[in-house]
């Protein structure tokens, strides 16, 4: 049989409400008397109840993830990568992590207002911060804490870690046009998340800065899915003027590019190139491997967990708003001008 708290209070002859502030650090109690009731706890072989604690503290020491997703299925490995290093750094900070996925709109804001409500979770992370984000104005207007993976347009005035999107594409569109290519099309992110709009200003400002231009039928919009960018390619593809190459906004439509290629025989790196961004795993493993822009999606979701925490904790924060260098890496799918 476990031991209780009473047990304890019988072992050192102290009350129970002694011995219960004791474990809990209450400033009111002595050293001498902390050290002498944990030591007993240890022996004893005490554990404590951590619901108990959570009430007592009026704290629930979990933070919440609520993933923007359409449809049934839920694959995309960008965030499987981003929910394991936050998982990781929650639990290593003693906190845990609930998940859950609605749609954009009217159900995800209901999800939102209902964690706040119920004080189910002690702060949340936002994820695809968009151009005008309902969710953050929403979270600062009730002061709740949360830590943002991405920014917004206009005030960003909270905790958050981003990528350099600007710069990533003007790696890859520097890249694709040293390669000689000069027909090179887009496949965007929805409109209305911040990301895509920085990516389309370093690919826009990349073009210009070497004379050259993206026409309209080279810029499409995509879903971040495969199929997404398995569509967009068909369209690119079918062209009078298709492009020699395509840089697609996340690697899933790359991947999904690449599909659309080699169904019309096309050598992906040879007679057309692709290239992706976030470098998921199976970016490595494609065939042909995927030229795309690093970002270190685990140890995003790592610091961006610890910025919540630390801002639950009220604790100082070394930077509030982080924006990271991307990398480029080079791999087959990219290749000379044909």
């Amino acid at each position: 049989m476990k031991p209780t708290i009473k047990d304890i209070a019988r072992k050192v002859g102290k009350s129970i409400t002694t011995v219960s502030r004791a474990l809990n650090d209450y400033d009111d109690i002595s050293d001498e008397t902390k050290q002498l009731v944990r030591q007993a706890a240890q022996e004893m072989g005490y554990i404590p109840n951590a619901t108990a604690q959570r009430l007592q503290k009026r704290t629930t020491d979990t933070i919440g993830l609520i993933l923007p997703t359409f449809g049934p299925r839920f694959s995309d490995p960008f965030f499987s990568e981003f929910l394991t290093g936050v998982g990781n750094q929650a639990s290593e900070m003693g906190f845990d992590m609930l998940v859950a996925t609605r749609a954009p709109g009217n159900q995800e804001m209901q999800s939102y207002r209902s964690d706040v409500a119920t004080n189910r979770v002690d702060g949340l992370i936002i994820v695809r911060t968009r151009c005008d984000d309902p969710r953050i104005a929403f979270l600062k207007q009730a002061g709740f804490p949360f830590a943002a993976f991405g920014r917004v347009s206009g005030d960003s005035n909270f905790p958050y870690v981003d990528e350099d999107g600007s710069f990533g594409l003007t790696l890859i569109i520097e890249h694709l046009i040293e390669l000689g290519h000069r027909r090179i099309a887009l496949i965007t992110a929805p409109e209305d998340l911040t990301f895509t709009h920085h990516r389309l200003e370093g690919a826009h400002s990349t073009i210009q800065k070497y004379g050259l231009e993206i026409g309209p039928e080279y810029l499409l919009v995509g879903d971040l899915t495969q199929r997404g960018g398995y569509e967009c390619a068909q369209n690119l593809l079918n062209l009078a003027q298709p492009p020699t190459a395509i840089a697609a906004f996340n690697d899933l439509m790359a991947f999904g590019a690449m599909s659309a290629a080699q169904e019309r025989g096309l050598s992906v790196g040879k007679q057309i190139s692709i290239t992706g961004f976030d470098n998921i795993p199976m970016a490595e493993h494609a065939h042909p491997t995927l030229t795309t822009v690093q970002q270190p999606i685990y140890q995003i979701g790592r610091r961006v967990c610890e910025l919540l925490i630390r801002t639950i904790r009220n604790e100082p924060l070394d930077e509030t708003q982080v924006i990271l260098k991307p990398t480029l890496i080079v791999r087959r799918s990219t290749g000379p001008v044909a």
